[in-house]
């Protein structure tokens, strides 16, 4: 089979020369000279003699950047590929599989007419799954082990096992093993692969935060990473809820739609506030749990509905956080946080424009159902971003006094209703300039009310006598003892 013109994109197997394909081994023997992406793959040894070998290997050396090298072999192919000869551009196991250049030469001969033809290899991955006796079916993730090195959260479910190609170096591992736990606990048992497909092929097995201690780590080199544990993934959790809401599931799970589950979330958005005020990290874990069971029920039933998805869910805010920080993803310079909030408001505006709500105002969206101090904090934290405040806090306590002074001259029930509410208006404002937030800080209040009178009563009821019994002095002092306390 020999190569007249065009590319043949070659696949040398995992390493060991006995396992090229027949087809791969004519192509050998019939060729002049041979084109690799790099040399450092055993199966090279096994070359017949007289073929002329050429690499792109000093392109490593020349680049900081993969992508960087992968574009200029790529390149590169491409135009060896247009010579009369044609060229033979071999990687090592098989040309589609955990390859970057073979798929992207392929695409591009074809779009430019180049004959393009693929002699199968048998991929590393066969040999590794066989080394680990392990089946990848019916679910294992395959991911590269580079791209880990630049994300901050594992990109895959990990109820299911993964196997992580081309840990090619200490520096990859210590990258890999940081990514991998953000989500894995750091003694997780996994195993490094080493030579696959070779009779050099050694299984390490070792906890997660070991890897990148190993001696043994080269080109060669994967990791497999046993599954977390069942009901770990945001996968099996929507797999569950459906499963609640199917003809099979639970009748009352089925009865509910979106109005019915209202107070649902209203009730668990305040038990997760309220484990947060207790800075309870179990009853965090707990409470954010039946708070996520909302959104997971209410995007289900969406979806019976026909309304959308969890997928557009999760598009949707996606997209949402990129276009709102284009200090992150995108060229915009902010220095600050004062920076980015109004940089946020500004690409809301343009936001509203653009789904022509240009008539929706800054306060529109702010859910009135919050409570009320939260409310008049948002109104006024949005107005603030805008320009609309006080330039000095002593605006803010003049009018603080201004408000009282109008409570207490009020005559009528409706006129000191209002007063009130004004005063407790210009109190959230003073809370905002102060940076505190005021239903956090009344919640702990009526906390503290709580604990406090608490403990008269259970005075109360050790003594054997009613509250209504007791002395103001007599109460006053336990309240005190329980404040020192």
């Amino acid at each position: 089979m020999k190569n007249e013109n065009g590319i043949i994109l070659l696949g040398l197997g995992p390493g060991n020369p006995n396992l090229l394909t027949r087809q791969a081994w004519d192509v050998l023997n019939s060729s002049k000279e041979i084109y690799l992406r790099t040399k450092q793959h055993p199966t090279v040894k096994g070359f017949p003699e007289g073929l002329k070998v050429f690499s792109f290997d000093e392109l490593y050396e020349q680049e900081d950047d993969f992508s960087k090298v992968y574009e200029r072999i790529i390149e590169n192919v491409l135009e060896l590929g247009r010579r009369p000869s044609g060229v033979v551009y071999a990687v090592p196991g098989h040309p589609f599989v955990a390859e970057t250049t073979g798929p992207e030469i392929f695409r591009r001969a074809t779009e430019e007419g180049i004959p393009v033809s693929v002699v199968e290899g048998i991929s590393f991955i066969g040999p590794a799954f066989a080394a680990l006796e392990e089946d990848p079916l019916p679910h294992t993730s395959i991911v590269d082990a580079l791209e880990l090195t630049i994300i901050h959260h594992p990109p895959f479910p990990p109820n299911v096992p993964a196997l992580i190609v081309q840990v090619y170096s200490k520096t990859v591992a210590a990258e890999v093993k940081i990514t991998l736990m953000a989500v894995y606990p750091d003694e997780h048992l996994v195993k490094l692969i080493h030579s696959a497909g070779t009779p050099d092929i050694k299984i390490e097995t070792l906890p997660l935060f070991q890897i990148d201690q190993s001696e043994r780590i080269g080109n060669l080199t994967s990791l497999f990473v046993p599954p977390l544990g069942e009901n770990t993934s945001f996968e099996e959790f929507q797999e569950l809820i459906a499963h609640l809401r199917a003809p099979e599931g639970c009748p009352w799970d089925r009865e509910q739609d979106h109005q019915s589950l209202r107070s649902n979330i209203i009730e668990e958005t305040f038990e997760a506030l309220y484990a947060i005020d207790k800075d309870d990290p179990v009853l965090m874990q707990e409470e954010f749990g039946d708070l996520l069971l909302q959104v997971v029920l209410q995007s289900q039933i969406a979806a019976e509905y026909g309304e959308f998805t969890m997928a557009d869910v999760l598009e949707q805010i996606h997209s949402k956080l990129v276009r709102r920080h284009p200090h992150v993803f995108g060229d915009v310079d902010l220095k600050d946080s004062e920076g980015v909030i109004k940089n946020w408001e500004n690409v809301k505006a343009h936001e509203r424009e653009e789904n022509n709500d240009g008539a929706k105002g800054l306060l529109d969206g702010i859910p009135t159902a919050m409570p009320a101090l939260t409310v008049a904090d948002a109104y006024q934290k949005r107005a603030a971003r805008v320009g609309f405040d006080w330039p000095e806090i002593e605006g803010v306590l003049e009018k603080i006094k201004e408000e009282i002074g109008e409570l207490l001259e009020s005559r009528s029930k409706t006129a000191q209703e209002e007063e009130f509410g004004d005063l407790l208006f210009a109190l959230v404002n003073l809370a905002r300039w102060k940076k505190i937030d005021p239903e956090s800080s009344l919640r702990e209040t009526n906390e503290k009310f709580l604990h406090r009178f608490s403990a008269i009563e259970d005075v109360a009821r050790k003594r054997g006598i009613k509250l209504s019994d007791m002395t103001l002095e007599e109460m006053d002092e336990i309240w005190e003892r329980s404040k020192r306390e």
